[in-house]
């Protein structure tokens, strides 16, 4: 788990969100977040909420360190997301329960 620190896009309020992640295994300043929404029809508000910031703060043990914020497509995200599944296969739950509805957004967290 990790903590996403992110401002509100409209309330400008500070919100913090646990979420599972994946460490980028040959960048170690990237990690991975997945907007599931546990299988829900629509996406997370912290994900639109990073989006629109392009930043955020992330807090990873007893590390708390500033992030840019990039949106995966195409091949890249699903490599990403399909890895996310493999390891923890209530991914692929979700996945299944948003196919034809939306695909599951996956951004990457990089240390700025």
């Amino acid at each position: 788990m990790v903590l996403v620190h992110h401002r509100g896009r409209t309330s400008g309020r500070d919100y913090v969100t646990p979420t599972m992640y994946l460490p980028d295994d040959d960048d170690p300043d990237t990690i991975y977040v997945f907007a599931t929404k546990g299988g829900a029809a629509t996406n997370p508000d912290w994900y639109y909420n990073l989006v629109a910031a392009g930043e955020g703060t992330v807090e990873r043990g007893t590390d708390t360190y500033p992030v840019t914020v990039h949106e995966l497509t195409g091949e890249e995200r699903d490599r990403i997301y399909d890895e996310q599944a493999r390891r923890y296969p209530g991914f692929a739950d979700y996945a299944r329960r948003t196919a034809g509805v939306r695909t599951i957004p996956v951004l990457a967290l990089r240390r700025s």
